[in-house]
């Protein structure tokens, strides 16, 4: 059975093939397919974005789809960039390094620590438009400097206390134990090996 993984961010990808290792299933991005959408994420929730990519990608291929959404919540920044982490430059061509600048000087004089949290929905599509859904949250800090070489986004600048390291700076065991769109992934398996075995 397959499972179109409807992202074009090779980051996410990647994460998705290690958190969903199941033999019975094959992930598959929608290049591999020759799929090329663009779906405009205009809803108010992530829930929302990630049913609305989900149903779309589910609809143009007519396979089951994993879709998420996902954004960096600043508590000093009252949750911003939130549903925007990944458009909060607001200007074409903007990198994650951009973005990492951008938050790091909006916090530089607020008083530290800055904390903040990793969010992550999930929408499980099927071809007849059925939508499950699935939360997960890694809570953290926001630091100053830069630490780590793994990950992407905003990985390293997000410290997690009780780790003393920043997910940038986690192996790929570590940062899929507590990521959350790992949390989110293992909260939507019982619903995937549900359709593995209807199939």
């Amino acid at each position: 059975m397959k499972l179109l993984i409807a992202t074009s961010n090779p980051g996410k990808m990647h994460e998705f093939r290690l958190l969903i290792d199941l033999p019975e299933l094959e992930l598959v991005a929608p290049s591999e397919i020759g799929l090329k959408l663009e779906v405009e994420e205009n809803g108010a929730t992530y829930a929302e974005n990630a049913a609305l990519k989900g149903r779309a990608f589910s609809s143009a291929s007519g396979m089951l789809t994993l879709a998420d959404d996902s954004g960096l919540e600043v508590e000093a920044l009252g949750g911003l960039p939130g549903l925007r982490s990944a458009r909060f430059v607001n200007e074409a061509g903007a990198t994650d390094a951009d973005r990492r600048r951008f938050l790091v000087a909006h916090l530089n004089g607020r008083l530290r620590p800055w904390t903040a949290r990793f969010r992550c929905v999930v929408a499980l599509v099927d071809s007849q438009g059925k939508v499950d859904l699935a939360e997960g949250v890694c809570d953290g800090e926001i630091v100053p400097q830069e630490r780590g070489v793994n990950g992407f986004g905003y990985d390293p600048v997000f410290w997690i206390p009780g780790l003393g390291k920043t997910t940038a700076e986690l192996d790929t065991i570590q940062k899929n134990q507590i990521s959350h769109r790992a949390r989110a992934v293992r909260a939507i398996l019982p619903k995937i090996q549900e359709h593995l075995s209807k199939s």
